[in-house]
């Protein structure tokens, strides 16, 4: 079924055309060659690889150019293009799923040779969707009901810093609250969700990131979850990446596809996990929806308030005033995208991004930079979370799905080949 490895890199290096695999496990390898070929020019594009050791090894030998890369990527997609699944719909998935995959690649390409294209041009090509657009005004009314919650004398951002800072977890007790969380993620998901034997994660403790936390899937159900503590990581952040990292997140997610598609179905192509691609707007989307539906309702508060907060050494008096501002502070999210949005079309400067994410996200001052790094880094990724979040909401809960379906539902997205455009 597979061709040798050194007769797929002769084609692909040289020509990218001649005799075509008749077999879709071949265009599979294909594809996996060129994302580890991508990867040798850009450090964060592949964000996990558990795939055949040799395609590796022959991406690093033959080294392609960016314009060798994109040569064979469009042939690649032409021919899978041309294939007639007929009836067969997990056929016509997988095929949809790779063309998907190569036009972002195509797109990241062409931003690491120095072509822009406009903010939701470039998360509709990498990512299969764009966010919706607010304007100040939208968030303004929002910073005014935290102004009345939050009352005094100094600037609304000092005030809010202020009040969160109770609320910081304390850098010796983080481990212990993490481990806590992260257990009670996983009892809650294991309840619903039955993972791979053997599965399981590490977690360090890291300085200097663009990100607060990161999971580096290892294949075989492992994963290295990585948090950054270079600011104050608040109570409430301990569940948020337990279940976004963890479980019902990434690691969940990560585990199904190796066990479901690569395992049982043989996709070989979903051994790498390409960064910028459609796949991340599912991953991001699902991580954060999994919070609310591992904890719904008060179950995450009442949990905080009886585990957490006595683990952190807190006081948990003004605790429901820290859920309600979280609760306005979650619809300010959006606010980063509009940050994004301008910067990356030339509409802000990186100062009025900054000042942007101050004033309608209410991100400190030293904080905002830290935002600014993450999006010079992955440009319009932002949306992955709070747009993902949302179309994976709509999705699961469609027709007042109740929560035994919703978990079913949820199973089945992480399990599954589904594209962005799969959920609308």
């Amino acid at each position: 079924m597979t061709r040798p490895i050194l007769v797929l890199v002769a084609a692909l290096a040289i020509t990218a055309c001649g005799p075509s695999p008749k077999d879709v496990d071949d265009y599979a390898q294909e594809y996996l060659f060129l994302e580890l070929s991508m990867g040798l020019h850009d450090g964060g594009h592949v964000d996990a690889y558990f795939g055949p050791e040799e395609l590796k090894t022959a991406a690093e030998t033959t080294a392609l150019s960016l314009d060798q890369i994109l040569k064979a990527s469009k042939d690649l997609s032409a021919r899978l293009a041309s294939i007639d699944a007929g009836d067969d719909k997990r056929l016509a998935m997988r095929i949809t799923g790779l063309i998907a995959r190569l036009r972002a690649l195509d797109t990241r390409i062409a931003i690491d040779m120095g072509e822009f294209p406009s903010f939701d041009d470039e998360s509709m090509a990498l990512f299969g969707s764009t966010a919706p657009h607010y304007d100040a005004s939208h968030f303004a009314a929002i910073i005014e009901e935290l102004d009345e919650l939050l009352p005094g004398d100094e600037a609304l951002a000092e005030r809010f810093e202020s009040f969160n800072n109770q609320f910081a977890i304390p850098l010796d007790k983080l481990p212990v609250v993490f481990e806590a969380a992260m257990a009670e993620c996983r009892k809650r998901t294991l309840e619903h969700i039955d993972l791979p034997e053997g599965e399981s994660f590490t977690i360090e403790y890291v300085n200097d990131k663009p990100w607060s936390g990161y999971n580096w899937y290892q294949g075989n159900s492992v994963s290295l979850i990585q948090v950054n503590t270079d600011f104050p990581i608040y109570i409430s952040r301990a569940v948020d990446l337990g279940c976004h990292e963890g479980y019902p997140g990434h690691h969940t997610f990560n585990a199904l596809l190796e066990k479901n598609l690569v395992e049982d179905e043989g996709w070989i192509e979903y051994s790498l996990y390409p960064l910028f691609s459609p796949q991340s707007l599912i991953a991001e989307g699902s991580g954060n929806y999994g919070i609310d539906l591992a904890f719904p309702g008060q179950e995450r508060s009442d949990f905080e308030k009886e585990v957490l907060f006595p683990l952190a050494g807190l006081n948990v008096d003004d605790a429901d005033l820290y859920y309600e501002v979280g609760a306005l502070l979650g619809k300010l999210n959006f606010a980063g995208n509009e940050a994004a949005r301008g910067y990356l079309n030339g509409d802000m400067t990186r100062d009025e991004a900054a000042e942007w994410l101050q004033t309608y996200a209410l991100t400190p001052a030293d904080k905002s930079l830290q935002r600014i790094r993450f999006i010079d880094t992955y440009r319009s990724y932002v949306i992955n979370y709070n747009h993902g979040e949302a179309m994976v909401a709509d999705y699961i809960e469609r027709g007042n799905a109740d929560a035994d379906e919703r978990w079913a539902r949820f199973e089945a997205l992480l399990s599954s080949p589904m594209l962005p455009s799969d959920l609308q």
